[in-house]
């Protein structure tokens, strides 16, 4: 393991840290009363984008030579299509759970379906962006031992601080503290998006320090 390719995995995650910090201070140039908590769907919707766009632009950057078949248009457009319905099927899997862990039924759907999003955008987009449409590749990656590459450990490690935030963001709603980040969806949001930045920083300084132990099949 070269100390190259953990550099350029902490920039990378510098880069997706930077696209949040900029979803909170650029809008407020163009939209009045902007804020996470006075407009928190928008700031929700802006936040999703930014954090996917960065993530297109590091796979396109620095994606692997691919063959001339991989490299044809029908084969990118059909590997844009399973994208999609994957981050779809990501996003409503995403509003179950949360409705099955307690979340309004028939009232506030387009906040839960919002947190979905979100959450899609923090775990599956980096997912489809790394390992493609390839569930097989998911399973192995998230299995014990699985991964083949420290951006595949990053991976494992972000996805999962991201729904340990989510979980932990939702221990404050039921409180009597009145306060306005208590309302649904926001804590679990801001929690999800804390633990997801915890993950990138935490990712690249765990592999460098245990870059000696980690070994990967196809080394």
């Amino acid at each position: 393991m070269k100390d190259t390719d953990i550099k350029r995995l902490l920039y990378a995650h510098l880069l997706c840290i930077f696209s949040i910090i900029l979803s909170i201070f650029i809008p407020s140039f163009f939209l009045e009363n902007f804020s996470i908590l006075e407009t928190h769907l928008t700031w929700l919707c802006i936040c999703s984008v930014f954090v996917t766009a960065v993530n297109l632009v590091l796979y396109l950057v620095g994606k692997p030579n691919t063959s001339s078949k991989r490299s044809s248009l029908s084969y990118k457009v059909t590997r844009l299509l399973k994208c999609c319905i994957y981050f779809l099927m990501s996003c409503f899997s995403f509003h179950v759970i949360f409705v099955l862990y307690g979340a309004p039924l028939t009232e506030l759907v387009l906040e839960t379906f919002s947190l979905a999003v979100l959450l899609s955008t923090f775990t599956t987009v980096p997912c489809l962006c790394l390992l493609g449409p390839n569930f097989k590749a998911w399973l192995r990656v998230f299995s014990r031992n699985g991964a083949t590459s420290i951006w595949e450990n990053s991976l494992q490690i972000t996805t999962i601080s991201s729904f340990v935030g989510t979980w932990l963001g939702a221990f404050p709603i039921p409180l009597d503290w009145g306060r306005p980040w208590q309302e649904w969806p926001i804590s679990c949001t801001l929690g999800a998006t804390f633990g997801y930045m915890a993950g990138l920083v935490i990712s690249p300084l765990w592999i460098y320090w245990n870059r000696k132990e980690l070994t990967y099949k196809n080394n």
